[in-house]
């Protein structure tokens, strides 16, 4: 169940995304360069005197993030069926990262649907550890 919500976490974001109420402006420009080259790479590093396209930027962490989730979710599933239970070290390093995700962006998907996954899956696990 926690691969699938993770999956489906991961298409919404991609989706949301790609939305005309997200980054669908970025992305209509992205296609028109056939998604190749679509940002200066180093050389828009503020360090080395370039100017970073913040849109640009943010427009494709956000997709990527949640591709990134969908085979993560898919890992998940498959260690949900095999055994049952997914490692408690996993558990843990993901409430982590979503937490650090929760401190930098308060106003986000993490707060209101990564956090509260994060923590049944942190009381599924207890729980399940408490019947051994």
């Amino acid at each position: 169940m926690n691969g699938k919500i993770l999956i489906s976490f991961g298409i919404a974001h991609a989706l949301l995304g790609i939305s005309p109420f997200a980054f669908g402006k970025q992305f209509a420009g992205f296609a028109d360069k056939f998604f190749f080259k679509i940002s200066e790479g180093l050389f828009e590093f503020p360090l080395l005197n370039g100017q970073m396209n913040f849109e640009n930027f943010s427009a494709f962490w956000f997709v990527y993030y949640g591709l990134l989730l969908i085979p993560l979710g898919i890992l998940v599933n498959y260690i949900e069926k095999i055994s049952g239970q997914i490692p408690k070290r996993f558990v843990l390093i993901y409430l982590i990262i979503v937490l650090i995700g929760v401190f930098m962006i308060p106003f986000s998907g993490m707060t209101f649907l990564m956090l509260p996954h994060a923590i049944y899956m942190l009381f599924q696990k207890n729980k399940l550890e408490g019947r051994n």
